[in-house]
């Protein structure tokens, strides 16, 4: 049955997304390719699909990818998370940008296992990776946000169920994105994305959206361009399934690198496309081959009324996260649980971490989650948060956090203690220290650089400084370790992009930094060059570039306004003694990566991307 069939779905209380055929088909096709039967790149592209990506190590190692449709998981989700990487991989699971959740190092025999452990829990794997439709993603505060024009979540989620092994889905020439956004503020970046849709209301009240089409990062920054400035809301499977025919039709099969649907606009140019497009829309609409979408959901979330569990204890939490097993390799989470939280712990996290909601007497409550990392035994204790403080739900945000909703104003301490307990209770989410990074080359086959090592370090050595956070005033920080901006560095106030240097006959892992990116109420403004700096001199960086805006800037001038306008020779003269680097000047440590100990080899293999 789909969503759209029975309209008590929208919201917390979901239909399945997963389908035991998929698995099914996925051992079939795993043991054909084992006998000789499909060559490597067959068997590529189907797994891809499926959701299941190869790493860069040469053993047996797999990166398995859960769509989390909106960001949105249940409690009895979290559980089935939990169990998958306490059982088939390294005890903890990674949040992504895009509001998935992927697990690292998964055997090979192991998928099938993990997909079904998912599926009990209404988890699917599907077109989570490959040239295919994406996790739909939303705005975390949809449905609660006292600015939001109304809530985008079911809006969201119906496309999801239509597009969800659509026979178009996985036939395309590259991935394409999908992201949706009902407040005033740009939560979710709509703008880079391949059809980008924000909530409007017409002057009859009716529900609709401005949607962009085309936008992207990479290898060529583009802000989607308006394809309506409003659609009704019945109508977005039909412009869902036009754009995605003409994609189909017109997109190139041959070149990997500009196989997006950007890059097919600008070969065409936006009114051939666009002249395609309507074309498209009319037979879908003509030929009643792609329906309405007849829902009314209401403006905003119902308020839970059931009755909520009881919550663990502080020391209860502690003591299971604190005992959790955490295996390596590659950078894994520090916990730190903390048993006694002062007031002016709790004072500073509740102003940056906890928003009021549109609905009286509750508010939201983020925890902020380091480089996205969450171990099982903390996904567990969310879980139960969520169902003795919340409505059973939380958000994955597309900083890599998790949010919580429906918190009753007067439990809100009471949260922060557990949280703190788990050693979630880091302040300063949305802040300058509130790093976003892609997991870099210690697993992805692209990256140049160790993106995590340098976000860890951003992390510590932003948060053992009050006085830059401050003065940083909600600059944004996000790192790649390759120019496809997994971590969305284009679009950060200080983007960090991974790359290499040679001096003599060594390497050296540096970053481009890029200044004055952000998404906004038009799209997207994507950050420019100002040097290439070594990797470890990367801190600096960011301590100049907070006092650079801390003294020049005018009132009231955010800083993604102020490095978005600012002349650029003149950051570049403020970084310049830190970009150069002499063979002479080089020591020991500037030629291996952050988070590693041998000497910097950097490997770009063949990615799995575009298979």
């Amino acid at each position: 049955m789909s969503v759209v069939d029975d309209q008590k779905t929208f919201g917390r209380a979901r239909l399945s997304f997963a389908n035991e055929a998929d698995i099914d088909e996925f051992v079939t096709t795993l043991e054909r390719y084992e006998r000789g039967e499909l060559t490597p790149d067959q068997w590529r592209a189907f797994r891809l699909v499926r959701g299941t990506y190869g790493q860069r190590q040469a053993a047996d190692a797999q990166m398995l990818r859960v769509k989390i449709p909106q960001g949105v998981l249940a409690s009895e989700q979290l559980d089935a998370l939990a169990d998958v990487g306490e059982r088939y991989s390294r005890g903890f699971g990674h949040i992504t940008t895009r509001q998935n959740v992927q697990f690292h190092f998964v055997k090979l025999h192991d998928v099938e296992a993990a997909m079904h452990r998912l599926a009990d829990a209404g988890m699917t794997t599907r077109e989570a990776c490959g040239n295919s439709v994406r996790n739909i993603t939303a705005c975390p505060y949809a449905g609660v946000a006292a600015d939001e024009r109304f809530d985008v979540t079911p809006y969201a989620e119906a496309l999801t169920r239509f597009l969800l092994r659509h026979p178009l889905s996985s036939t395309l020439p590259r991935k394409f994105k999908v992201a949706f956004e009902g407040c005033e503020t740009d939560h979710i970046a709509t703008g880079v994305n391949d059809l980008g849709f924000r909530a409007v209301v017409g002057p009859d009240g009716g529900r609709g959206f401005r949607v962009t089409a085309g936008g992207g990062t990479a290898i060529m920054t583009t802000s989607a361009g308006l394809l309506h400035e409003f659609l009704p809301a019945s109508e977005i499977l039909r412009a869902a399934e036009a754009v995605l025919r003409v994609f189909k039709r017109l997109g190139d099969y041959e070149h990997k690198q500009r196989n997006r649907m950007k890059f097919m606009i600008k070969t065409l140019g936006w009114t051939r496309w666009r002249e395609e497009y309507d074309r498209e829309l009319t037979s879908c609409r003509l030929r009643g081959q792609v329906p309405t979408l007849e829902v009314e959901p209401p403006a905003t979330e119902a308020r839970p009324e059931w009755v909520k569990d009881s919550s663990p204890s502080v020391g209860h939490v502690a003591s299971r996260v604190a005992a959790g097993r955490i295996s390596g390799p590659g950078i894994t989470p520090v916990i730190v649980p903390m048993l006694q939280v002062g007031d002016d712990a709790y004072a500073r996290w509740r102003v940056t971490n906890v928003r009021p909601q549109k609905q009286f007497g509750y508010v939201m409550a983020i925890a902020a989650v380091p480089l996205g990392d969450l171990t099982s035994d903390q996904m567990r204790v969310i879980g139960e948060l969520a169902r003795a403080y919340g409505d059973g739900t939380i958000r994955v945000t597309a900083d890599q956090n998790l949010l919580f909703r429906w918190i009753n104003a007067c439990d809100v301490r009471q949260l922060y203690r557990r949280l703190a307990a788990a050693g979630l209770g880091l302040a300063e989410s949305g802040t300058v220290a509130d790093v976003t990074s892609c997991p870099g080359a210690e697993t992805c086959r692209l990256a140049v650089t160790q993106s995590r090592g340098l976000g860890r370090l951003l992390e510590e050595q932003l948060r053992a400084r009050p006085d830059l956070i401050a003065a940083a005033d909600g600059a944004r920080i996000k790192i790649s370790g390759c120019p496809n901006g997994c971590g969305l560095h284009h679009i950060a106030t200080f983007g960090f992009q991974g790359s290499v240097r040679r001096l003599g006959s060594r390497a050296v892992p540096q970053y481009f930094v890029m200044i004055g990116g952000g998404a906004h109420d038009r799209g997207a403004s994507f950050g420019r060059l100002a040097a290439k700096i070594p990797a470890r001199r990367v801190p600096q960086v960011v301590e100049r570039l907070i006092d650079l805006y801390a003294a020049d800037h005018q009132a009231g001038e955010t800083a993604t306004t102020f490095f978005g306008r600012v002349e650029l020779d003149v950051v570049k003269a403020r970084l310049a003694d830190l970009e150069k680097l002499l063979p002479g000047d080089a020591v020991a440590t500037d030629f291996i990566d952050l988070a590693e100990a041998a000497e910097f080899a950097p490997e770009v293999m063949d990615g799995e991307c575009s298979a």
